[in-house]
């Protein structure tokens, strides 16, 4: 398959409808993955998933992965770590980042959860989540390769900018990255997000994320 070229803007929206459902890596439950990258095959430098707990159990294991743990719905859980510590993720929008190689063993608090899960491959990228209000305006400069990524929890969103973009309902995920000259996105609406920003390790930036104010 052709790979895009550098210069060539690959922002997109993923709807909710198109999120592939596929088994954990340790077989023992379900996942939706939303995006990875490179997309197809396994050795992707970061990937996006929606992963459905139906039962206590072992994590699935990923060497050389950093991963982020959001909880989306449900009453939480408690991960118990191989070295006896524990974390409970709970409502609302409870979250844990922690090293892929790591055991780790899930205990529901009281009924099914949906965790978002952002990985990547720490020798190659860092990575860093926010939740964030959506209130008027929220404006997005990405840089020469970096990706940012919303993922919006609540509410509705809009592209008022030049991306032809379609907007974001619950549930939705936009994926914004640049070819090789820095992109602007616009979002306004109401709601809440994830905001995730990837960047490779060779690339020095800093982050550009400014909350503006509705216009009158």
């Amino acid at each position: 398959m052709s790979m895009p070229s550098p210069a060539m803007p690959r922002s997109r929206v993923v709807p909710s409808y198109e999120y592939r459902r596929t088994r954990w890596k340790n077989g023992a439950g379900w996942t939706r993955e939303i995006h990875a990258e490179p997309a197809g095959g396994e050795d992707w430098d970061w990937r996006l998933s929606i992963a459905e707990v139906g039962a206590d159990g072992p994590f699935s294991t990923f060497a050389g992965v950093d991963r982020e743990l959001v909880l989306l719905s449900g009453e939480g859980m408690r991960l118990r770590f191989d070295d006896g510590a524990t974390v409970d993720v709970l409502p609302p929008h409870g979250r844990h980042r922690f090293a892929g190689e790591v055991p780790v063993h899930g205990e529901l608090v009281a009924g099914p959860t949906h965790d978002f899960n952002l990985m990547w491959r720490r020798d190659r990228f860092d990575a860093d989540l926010w939740r964030r209000p959506v209130v008027g305006a929220m404006v997005v400069f990405a840089e020469p390769g970096s990706t940012w990524v919303v993922h919006l929890l609540a509410g509705h969103v809009r592209f008022a900018d030049a991306s032809g973009l379609p907007g974001l309902a619950m549930g939705d995920t936009a994926i914004l990255q640049a070819g090789d000259t820095r992109l602007r996105h616009v979002l306004d609406g109401g709601g809440e997000a994830l905001v995730i920003r990837l960047v490779p390790r060779a690339v020095a930036s800093h982050p550009m994320l400014e909350l503006a104010p509705r216009e009158p």
